[in-house]
């Protein structure tokens, strides 16, 4: 093999997942044990103590995951969420976050309910307008999260140039990545310091464990904050979880051209439908940030949302209608679900209530365009 970085299926199949040294099992075995055996000097050979601060399954998905994304190092959590908390949680009371305006309702129900409580400083603004975020700086920003695209809008973010205006005041950036894993965009390459994933969504990519990531382009000591908050907070995958998501990783960058693909098809059939208002997807030449995507992503993804003229009565009749797609909330799994994502953020919530947010699986595309035709017809 070459000097050159291997290609993205090569890294998805390989990385981390060398043969057992043990057994030559080329499967890699699950470690259920939640302690390790010292020596009689009292050291630990092998490295690892205790499976809340190493395991060897957590330790082969970090790898895979830090090889994928092009980072230096990963860190493992038990949740999107909890990742996301950590990177938020290693500020200091009064730092200042610049977050979207346009962000998944969960990451704000948490900023809100329990860190701006805590003493974290944050501004919501649009991260699409860079005369926004210059003016929304203050002398405490630390650090700037994007979405992008974002959730539900799929909005466009500039993200070398929101990295320029951060890194030019001394901030680091995070870029929650869930929707466009490795194979759909490269954060680092724009300028990121971090990138989040919820490992539930696409890197696992069947649905069945819940799971998060950080991954750093380099360490410092931020990244080691990070890392102790990881290992002494707790907020970890179990031994299997972690087995499971390594698991889906490698199948990840195929995965992502099905989801691309039938994300491309269901947007433009929408796109001439007299019923839709309009799609947000940033693959068709119509969206408005398409240009600056094309720039920036190495394919659209899977995710789309769509507004009907006929309001929310509609949207819901639509949904109410479908029959091969799931009623159910998530994404990044085989199958095609679809949502009425106001009614599921609840009071307060600033998406569209004409709006459905749609993940594409990996059904054939003609039958998920078959199945919105007869659901838009009613």
């Amino acid at each position: 093999m070459s000097d050159e970085r291997p290609h993205l299926e090569t890294l998805a199949v390989h990385a981390g997942s060398d043969p057992d040294p043990a057994t030559g099992a080329v499967t890699p075995p699950i470690h259920l044990s939640t302690t390790f055996r010292r020596d009689a000097d009292g050291t630990y050979p092998l490295g690892f103590v205790y499976t809340r601060s190493a395991n060897p399954n957590r330790q082969a998905l970090e790898t895979a995951l830090a090889v994928l994304q092009g980072g230096v190092e990963a860190a493992a959590f038990a949740s999107g969420s909890a990742a996301a908390a950590a990177v938020l949680r290693v500020l200091r009371p009064g730092d200042h976050v610049l977050l979207p305006r346009e962000l998944y309702h969960g990451i704000r129900k948490m900023v809100d309910g329990a860190l701006v409580p805590w003493g974290l400083a944050v501004d919501y603004v649009d991260l699409t307008d860079l005369g926004t975020v210059r003016r929304a700086w203050r002398p405490a920003t630390r650090l700037v999260w994007v979405e992008t695209p974002s959730n539900p809008l799929l909005s466009i973010t500039d993200l070398g140039a929101v990295s320029e205006i951060a890194h030019a005041r001394g901030a680091r950036v995070a870029v929650d990545a869930t929707w466009t894993p490795p194979g759909v965009a490269d954060p680092f390459a724009f300028g990121a310091d971090l990138v989040v994933h919820a490992t539930t969504k696409y890197l696992s990519g069947h649905s069945d464990v819940l799971g998060g990531a950080v991954i750093a382009a380099r360490t410092d000591a931020y990244w080691e904050r990070i890392r102790f908050v990881q290992q002494n907070e707790g907020a970890v995958p179990s031994p299997f979880d972690c087995w499971l998501t390594h698991r889906g990783l490698r199948t990840l960058p195929h995965r992502m051209r099905g989801h691309s693909a039938g994300a491309a098809r269901l947007a433009a059939f929408l796109e001439e439908r007299p019923e839709v208002a309009r799609v947000h997807y940033p693959g068709l030449a119509s969206h408005p940030g398409h240009a600056l995507a094309a720039r920036q992503m190495t394919g659209f993804g899977g995710m789309l949302s769509f507004r009907l003229h006929g309001g929310e009565r509609a949207a819901m009749a639509v949904a109410a209608r479908v029959r091969l797609f799931t009623r159910a909330t998530s994404l990044g799994g085989v199958e095609s679900l679809i949502e009425h994502r106001a009614s599921i953020e609840g009071p307060g919530t600033t998406t569209p209530t004409d709006l459905l947010r749609v993940s594409v699986g990996l059904e054939h595309p003609d039958d998920l365009v078959a199945d919105l035709a007869q659901a838009l017809v009613g």
